[in-house]
């Protein structure tokens, strides 16, 4: 008995429910205080989730199959444990298509000691013990009669709580449905099969074309636009939009124009990105439907723009696919930009005005910044100059820092970036002559410093706190770039924006016509002179 398959599932089961889940129960416990009253609630959730993982391993039960599935849950389990206690984060499908998405140096500013620790004592010794056990099984049509039996009183129990605690349950689901996706393993098992079921369906896309139509009306100058693409600035933390600490010593002395309501369409890069570059709005956008969507650098192409795509971070997140000329300068050695395991920002100027001079034609240059990628926030920019907010963080184990030590590391970010973008300026200034010059910048997505226990980002959009979703968004412009009125745009500029607007904003910039530009999501539509 003690050494069934039956046994060993329910004794995981309860394992499982009562040492991976202290996110789930403190997450419970904000909403329902464990007090006398709620005490048979945690009771009665414990059993149910103890029962619904009873379940989930009730499907892969057989012979050769139970141990090395156990071994592989018991290691995913303690790791995933690890990341939503230290984070305070939710494993879902966008969550694991990051984790795909993401490259070793990235990875390595997740490693640390105490994950080591956690991963030796909740994830190798217990797979060690289900290694060495020897588990005894029926003969298959007796274990196939006890595994339906094991799976229908389980269902009993599930149901019988359900009615016992009705009301309870009542405003659970109803009212605190998030709750549910704090659930270890049962949540993250769930979106890792949902996350198959989306790469299966990505196989074989047609891409649709899109503004076909597009013309380019030629100005009197070519018209050179750079892109920025941030990473993880959250709007807050701007002394542009009001932020006490002076982050923007550099763009306050340009003529900037700041826009302290802009939203992003997703709260990971993997979305966001893609998103903002897409003709979908964030009602609409999927990463499925991104990739069967032309965006806005194939419609630019098409109108006759020349375009360039610099990176510091993973990659374009399919934007940049069907765009020749992809510069990834995180594989590079540039000198005095790339001498600390990773390249600050401003290696993406290197030679750019070489570029620009070698054709003098209409051009759009997007940098994607390495920006505020967290949790190593410390690494994101030379210590000796940008270290003005101190103590600082130097740890990747954000939840052992002190908030303070945190925002400190990522405000020196911010700092940054902000003579990064200054840099940016000081370069189209140089272009001025020959060129229409002008320069958006917008954060992907922002994010959450420790505030209720989260840090980091890619939170469920609909829970995922304003800081994640509230980002950074400034622009300038040259001499009398498209004809636009500078004074109109500070008047509109803090209205409420979104990535939604970036499609229709940058094609009306480089003066691109097209039956797909909507002028309604023109920032600047409103603006213009002419």
């Amino acid at each position: 008995m003690l050494k069934s398959s039956r046994f060993v599932m329910i004794v995981v089961s309860l394992f499982f429910s009562a040492f991976y889940n202290d996110l789930f129960w403190k997450k419970v416990a904000q909403v329902y205080p464990f007090n006398s009253t709620n005490i048979w609630y945690f009771v009665s959730l414990f059993i149910i989730l103890s029962s619904v993982i009873y379940i989930v391993l009730s499907l892969i039960n057989f012979k050769y199959v139970l141990k090395p599935v156990l071994i592989i849950l018991f290691m995913i389990t303690a790791a995933t444990s690890y990341f939503m206690n230290s984070y305070g984060i939710v494993i879902d499908s966008n969550m694991i298509n990051n984790l795909f998405e993401t490259q070793v140096a990235e990875a390595s500013d997740l490693l640390s000691l105490k994950l080591f620790v956690d991963l030796t004592l909740f994830g190798v010794i217990p797979s060690v013990v289900i290694f060495l056990l020897k588990i005894e099984y029926k003969s298959f049509g007796k274990h196939l009669l006890y595994k339906f039996l094991g799976i229908f009183v389980s269902l009993l129990i599930i149901i019988a709580n359900l009615y016992v605690f009705s009301r309870f349950y009542t405003s659970f689901f109803r009212e605190h449905k998030p709750l549910r996706y704090y659930t270890n393993p049962p949540y993250y098992i769930y979106s890792f099969g949902k996350f198959i079921h989306s790469k299966y369906q990505n196989q074989n896309i047609v891409v649709q074309k899109t503004g076909l139509d597009a013309k380019l009306i030629e100005g009197k100058k070519p018209k050179l636009l750079i892109l920025v693409v941030g990473e993880s600035a959250r709007a807050d933390h701007f002394s542009l939009n009001g932020y006490k600490r002076d982050t923007n010593p550099n763009l306050k002395k340009e003529a900037v124009i700041d826009f302290d309501n802009m939203y992003s369409c997703g709260t990971e890069t993997a979305t966001s990105v893609p998103c903002m570059f897409s003709i979908l709005d964030r009602s609409d956008f999927s990463i499925k439907k991104g990739l069967e969507h032309e965006n806005l650098l194939d419609v630019a192409k098409r109108a006759g723009v020349r375009i360039r795509w610099i990176d510091n971070n993973s990659d374009s997140k399919g934007v940049a696919t069907r765009i020749k000329d992809v510069i990834n300068i995180r594989n590079k050695k540039i000198e005095n930009f790339c001498d600390t395991g990773e390249c600050r920002d401003e290696a993406m100027l290197v030679g750019l005005q070489k570029y620009i001079d070698s054709n003098v034609t209409n051009t759009i240059i997007v940098l994607h910044q390495m920006g505020n990628h967290g949790p190593a926030y410390y690494k994101r920019y030379p210590t000796k100059e940008f270290t003005k907010f101190k103590p600082v963080c130097e740890s990747n184990q954000l939840q052992e820092c002190s908030k303070d030590s945190i925002r400190n590391a990522y405000d020196n970010a911010i700092l940054y970036t902000d003579y990064f973008l200054s840099k940016t300026i000081d370069l189209l200034k140089k272009n001025q002559d020959k060129y229409d010059t002008a320069f958006l910048y917008l954060s992907d997505h922002g994010e959450s410093l420790g505030e209720k226990g989260v840090y980091l980002h890619a939170m469920p959009y609909f829970i995922a706190p304003v800081a994640q979703r509230h980002i950074a968004a400034v622009a300038w412009f040259g001499k009398k770039y498209d004809h636009l009125d500078e004074n109109c745009i500070r008047k509109i500029a803090n209205k409420e924006y979104s990535q939604d607007d970036y499609f229709s904003t940058v094609l009306g910039l480089m003066d691109i016509k097209t039956k797909v530009y909507k002028k309604k999501q023109d920032m600047f539509a409103q603006c213009r002179k002419n």
